[in-house]
């Protein structure tokens, strides 16, 4: 294919999906303390696995994030090294970062300008430990 051949080209990415341990409790997270709609919710009893899409906007415009719960898993999943984070824009993150904490969510660097230049940022870890990076944006 040349590079000026585009024909079937993607062209925005869909969703990243998470494997979430406790469900409930990773939907208090992402749509009660992060403010995100649940989308859609579909149980697939053959497989014996939920999944929910979650974001900020609707899915034909925007990036959104599946959680997928296997049933029956007890044991947390390994994260691997590869894995960075998923990355969400708030317009305070200081404020959220105080919210947050206050609700137990574990902050693991506090807010501030990144130490090379660029934005002010702040990490967090959702209940499954995945890490959460939130950049203030207006």
């Amino acid at each position: 294919m040349s590079n000026n051949d585009v024909t079937g080209q993607p062209t925005r990415i869909l969703h990243c999906m998470l494997r979430v341990l406790d469900l409930e409790r990773s939907l208090h997270f992402y749509r009660d303390l992060l403010g995100m709609r649940v989308l859609r919710k579909k149980d697939y009893p053959s497989g014996r696995f939920t999944n929910v899409f979650v974001g900020y906007g609707s899915e034909d415009s925007a990036a959104v994030v599946e959680l997928t719960c296997n049933w029956g898993r007890t044991e947390p999943y390994d994260h691997g090294e590869a894995f960075g984070h998923v990355a969400l824009a708030s317009p305070d993150i200081y404020t959220l970062c105080r919210r947050l904490h206050n609700h137990g969510v574990e902050i693991t660097r506090e807010p501030g300008p990144m130490k090379d230049g660029g934005p002010e940022i702040a990490f967090l870890r959702d209940p499954d430990g995945y890490r959460i990076e939130v950049i203030q944006r207006t």
